[in-house]
């Protein structure tokens, strides 16, 4: 496989370019920080020196991205209209901005035939530098027995306000030793306040208490904490009750022919 002239700059400056105007931020890693702190059986199938970015949702993109996707796009169901409105902002800015390149863009949401994710997002995350990835093992003398308690990411600027959405693996773009691996910010630093975030995360998730743990500087808007907090099932209903879907019409009452005609049964 020939590696391509690009550069770490020449795919980031671009991408970033369509992005960060839609409210997402973008951060490269190479795929061997990635692989080499996962099981083999979660390895992206690349070189260590194959270039990959990480997509993360900002605050922004709620207003900047998703309701501007809603004005001008179908909803396809029963797909996330979020994961479509992402689907829609990364394809877009690949194929601009990178049509002679081959881009493997993994989705958060997507599993392989296997069931396992696609990528492990806050692995990504964690080791390109955009956000510290809290884990139970990062807590010394844990209080919880034998508890298994989950991890979360925390950015240095959004604490928990904010989503990893995609993995883009820029398969001929080989990276030198010009890009060192960062590491991330470690915001949240005392034991005290490892234990309040994983136990927030775990126990009290749905009051959002554990997004909080660092002054932040801009958290979701009312509208989008509205529409996150609401059910998935009943996500659609909330949109059209906003104006930014069409009513359902309602469906007519069928004669029993009809209705069989309707399902398919000729």
């Amino acid at each position: 496989m020939a590696a391509s002239s690009a550069s770490v700059e020449g795919v980031i400056g671009p991408l970033g370019s369509c992005l960060t105007k839609l409210g997402f931020e973008v951060c490269p890693l190479k795929v061997g920080w990635y692989n080499s702190v996962l099981p083999p059986s979660f390895h992206l199938p690349y070189p260590d020196d194959a270039l990959a970015v990480v997509v993360l949702s900002t605050p922004a993109m709620f207003e900047q991205a998703f309701l501007p996707f809603l004005e001008h796009s179908s909803i396809q169901k029963p797909s996330d209209p979020v994961d479509q409105c992402v689907r829609h902002c990364v394809s877009t800015a690949v194929s601009q901005c990178f049509p002679e390149l081959k881009v493997d863009v993994r989705y958060d949401y997507e599993l392989l035939p296997s069931r396992k994710p696609k990528f492990l997002a806050q692995t990504a995350a964690h080791v390109s530098g955009a956000a510290f990835y809290y884990q139970q093992s990062d807590v010394t003398d844990q209080p919880w027995g034998g508890r298994k308690m989950f991890g979360v990411c925390i950015h240095p600027s959004f604490g928990g306000w904010f989503a990893i959405r995609a993995l883009l693996v820029f398969e001929d773009v080989a990276v030198g030793p010009e890009l060192v691996q960062p590491d991330p910010p470690d915001c949240v630093a005392s034991r005290e306040d490892r234990i309040k975030l994983l136990e927030a995360f775990n126990l009290h998730w749905q009051d959002w208490s554990y997004r909080d743990i660092v002054p932040v500087g801009q958290t979701y808007s009312e509208r989008q904490k509205e529409y996150f907090s609401t059910p998935p099932a009943q996500r659609l209903a909330l949109l059209r009750s906003w104006g930014l879907l069409p009513k359902e019409e309602a469906q007519p009452d069928l004669s029993p022919c009809e209705q069989n005609q309707a399902n398919g049964h000729g």
